[in-house]
């Protein structure tokens, strides 16, 4: 009998042998089933805590009496955010204890979620990536009014600023953007994160104004206040004397003494 050769680059299922034809097609179906790597996974990144330690209302109420800048000098410089978190929209002082929002850049499902955690008087204080999505906007400004929270600093973009001027909500952030956000997550609320460069944890104290955003340790904010106010009494009376022009620069002769500054002869 007479067989015919049949070209290897013209093979079809109706020519290939039963066997092959039907390992093949297996093949192609495993290959079809990827590994789903971009599920969310319980723990860590995907995690919400709801209750928090906070300060006494009126140990908050006495560090909003003081600027920034007495409050960052009280603690030698640090725990101040970078400047580039500045006011954006709203009133300018603002002042209460932290819930702490993790976000995926571009993504806000966990702001969202917040509203349902935080407590009056909460500023959330939100870690938002490098993302070019707006965090927040209007209608979570309008919510967030409703459920008496008192402001929100965001280390990342924002939207919809004349909808959140009228709502009246304080808002600090890096800057604005008409681009919105997804809403998928994943994300946490209340654990540490990082808010312009300073780390922040649950139950910390911001105080925020036009000069910028100052973190307070809940631990620590008793001591700080005592500082505060021992100063105060102090730089009142300097102040005014200054106010009047009394004042005497031989301290800044004595620190370059100290510091064996040359001076060139006259």
């Amino acid at each position: 009998m007479e067989t015919k050769e049949t070209n290897s680059a013209e093979w079809t299922s109706s020519t290939l042998p039963w066997r092959l034809t039907a390992q093949h097609a297996g093949a192609e179906t495993k290959m079809n089933h990827k590994p789903q790597s971009a599920d969310m996974h319980p723990g860590p990144g995907f995690r919400i805590r709801q209750n928090i330690e906070r300060p006494s209302a009126e140990d908050v109420a006495r560090l909003a009496r003081f600027a920034t800048p007495d409050t960052s000098d009280s603690m030698n410089r640090l725990y101040t955010m970078s400047r580039d978190i500045a006011h954006l929209v709203g009133p300018r002082t603002v002042c209460g204890p932290v819930c702490t929002v993790e976000v995926y850049p571009g993504d806000n499902l966990m702001v969202h979620k917040v509203l349902d955690v935080a407590q009056p008087g909460d500023i959330v204080v939100i870690h938002g990536g490098s993302g070019p999505n707006g965090i927040i906007g209007d209608l979570i400004a309008t919510k967030a009014r409703h459920r008496g929270i008192a402001g929100f600093i965001v280390d990342g973009l924002i939207r919809d600023v004349a909808g959140i001027e009228a709502v009246g909500m304080p808002v600090f952030g890096r800057g604005v953007t008409p681009m919105g956000p997804l809403h998928r997550g994943p994300g946490e609320i209340n654990y540490p994160i990082s808010c312009g460069g300073t780390v922040v944890l649950p139950g910390d104290v911001v105080a925020a104004d036009e000069n910028g955003v100052v973190v307070v340790r809940r631990d620590f904010l008793t001591d700080l206040l005592e500082r505060l106010e021992q100063r105060e009494s102090k730089l009142a009376d300097y102040v005014a004397a200054v106010q009047r022009g009394e004042f005497s620069n031989d301290w800044v002769d004595r620190t370059l003494d100290a510091g064996g500054c040359r001076r060139e002869p006259d």
